[in-house]
């Protein structure tokens, strides 16, 4: 038996502002889109490099004001790419904490997305 990496569950209420904020904004794929029938909330898989998050409108898949921790290999780097793309909504700095480089983004549901490059220590 093998278990693979969890893929977390972020709910949406406005797949206009979902797009916006993880393809426009993170740079995410959209790998794919489901509804049960034309009408009915989105659920829908989205990419970034090795991340993988499910983007869902439905009533109970997922609580608002949830974090997601990511951790990056370089934290500066998707800060500058971030900041170029001068997102109205966030403007991301980088906290130093005893466990590493921190940058917090919240969603535009009241989720966070807690980007971490782990220090060597």
């Amino acid at each position: 038996m093998q278990m693979s990496p969890a893929i977390p569950l972020i709910r949406i209420f406005s797949e206009a502002k979902a797009k916006e904020f993880y393809m426009d904004f993170l740079g995410f794929s959209l790998e794919w889109e489901h509804r049960f029938e034309p009408g009915l909330p989105l659920y829908a898989q989205a990419r970034r490099d090795q991340l993988v998050i499910h983007l869902t409108e439905h009533h109970g898949d997922a609580t608002p004001g949830s974090t997601l921790f990511v951790p990056v290999s370089d934290i500066a780097e998707l800060q500058r790419e971030l900041l170029a793309k001068n997102y109205g909504y966030s403007r991301p700095g980088i906290q130093d904490l005893d466990w590493g480089k921190v940058m917090e983004i919240a969603d535009p549901f009241g989720n966070r997305l807690r980007f971490c490059e782990r220090s060597e220590d």
